[in-house]
């Protein structure tokens, strides 16, 4: 299964900093948000969206 990309550069940039900050503050104040976090960061590498998916929906710039 290939997942498509539809995630660009500054959205991934964003989300790896969000998802850093909320993994860094679940695990300093031992929540579970840092599971939530790491989905985040997870969508950034591998740039791609579920929810994008579902509403069919892209932030990669056309050339």
């Amino acid at each position: 299964m290939e997942l498509t990309k539809n995630i660009g550069e500054k959205d991934r940039k964003i989300r790896f900093a969000v998802g850093a900050l909320i993994v860094l503050w679940g695990v300093f104040n031992g929540s579970w948000l840092a599971l939530v976090g790491l989905v985040v960061m997870g969508t950034a590498f591998v740039r791609s969206c579920p929810a994008y998916s579902l509403m069919t929906m892209s932030t990669i710039e056309k050339q």
